[in-house]
């Protein structure tokens, strides 16, 4: 499975930043070891529906040791026996667009 999620503390440093959280559950993120990739607006991981979901709760919770409150937002693709696809989905419209 592929898991975009967004994690966004009510809590913001004195500029109205949430960068500092968001690295936090980022590397939570990358400490897992898992496929994962980050853009602007979502981080993905890719592997199987447990060990994604915990990534997923390990990042929420060092978001909440800094914030009261926290909003996840959090997309899925299920497709069992698929591996890989975070970055073959992608190619795959990339080669049709080469047409």
């Amino acid at each position: 499975m592929i898991v975009a999620f967004s994690i966004s503390p009510t809590s913001a440093d004195e500029t109205g930043s949430v960068s500092e959280a968001v690295a936090a559950a980022v590397r939570v993120v990358r400490e897992s070891g898992l496929p994962h990739e980050l853009n602007s607006m979502f981080t993905n991981v890719e592997g199987e529906w447990d060990e994604v979901m915990a990534v997923v709760k390990r990042a929420v919770d060092v978001v909440a040791a800094v914030s009261p409150r926290v909003g996840l937002v959090l997309k899925a693709d299920i497709r069992p026996g698929y591996d890989g696809q975070l970055t073959a989905k992608v190619e795959r419209v990339e080669r049709l667009l080469e047409d």
